[in-house]
């Protein structure tokens, strides 16, 4: 039975929506829903358009459910981001690679922080930034283009890192105390002299030293997020540093990041 049945209109109106648009009913102009007695609703709506905006953001506005009750579309207008499924997840997560073999990593030597390549790109030395507990904050190409630009991930939109995992393993039964960095900094993209040179270096994510025991089994380690957002135009390395060499490694990490 309608709400409305046997009711007089003024008993009513308040829960009638309806849009001002002089009797003419909807039209092709996208107009907000109210009701009857003028409060305005989040909803928008013409015969071509709809629309959406709450007057005030709220944490979470769920869009689409299942039958089971689930969550399948949610908008969080807050942090302005978008989640799908059964795992809410952002709809645009995407993942970032660093990894070397332990062939290439014998190039290394202790107490410095070394640059993994990015995403397959193996250079031909390599690209040493700092012996201090952190790396450091800037670097200077001087006679290593080839080998300080195959570790680069150019970020090219402005981003937000969810998560950093990384996997390690040794190749001798004694290993090493190791620690890594994920890396931001600003880049010189002028194509001038000091083209590629980096600077203004600060941690994203760190975790706390391991102690590798050898190549009896392999190390895992989720990192500290320090400062997830990264704009577009930096540059981010992930860096790898052993406390002796009684072992090389093979470093595999993976970047877990949204565009924003």
């Amino acid at each position: 039975m309608s709400s409305f049945t046997g009711k007089k209109i003024k008993n009513v109106y308040k829960d009638i929506l309806h849009t001002s648009n002089s009797n003419t009913g909807i039209g092709s102009t996208i107009k907000q829903i109210t009701c009857g007695d003028g409060d305005t609703s989040s909803l928008y709506l013409s015969d071509r358009n709809l629309k959406v905006q709450p007057s005030a953001d709220t944490t979470t506005n769920t869009v689409i459910y299942d039958a089971g009750g689930n969550a399948l579309l949610t908008v969080d207008s807050t942090n302005d981001l978008i989640k799908a499924g059964i795992g809410q997840h952002n709809v645009n997560t995407q993942y970032a690679h660093f990894n070397i073999g332990n062939s290439v990593s014998a190039n290394f030597t202790f107490d410095r922080h070394f640059a993994l390549p990015f995403e397959g790109c193996v250079p031909q030395t390599p690209f040493e930034i700092g012996s201090g507990t952190n790396p450091d904050t800037s670097y200077t190409i001087s006679n290593d283009a080839h080998s300080v630009t195959c570790t680069y991930w150019f970020v090219m939109d402005n981003i937000t890192i969810d998560r950093v995992v990384w996997w390690s393993g040794a190749d001798a039964a004694t290993g090493d105390t190791t620690r890594c960095h994920l890396m931001q900094y600003d880049v010189d993209s002028g194509n001038g002299s000091t083209g590629g040179d980096l600077s203004s270096g600060v941690v994203l994510a760190d975790g706390a030293d391991i102690t590798n025991a050898g190549y009896e089994q392999a190390y895992y380690q989720q990192m500290t997020i320090q400062s997830a957002n990264v704009d577009a135009g930096k540059v981010i390395l992930f860096t790898f540093r052993s406390d002796s060499v009684n072992s090389d490694f093979s470093i595999n990490a993976t970047i877990k990041y949204h565009l924003r």
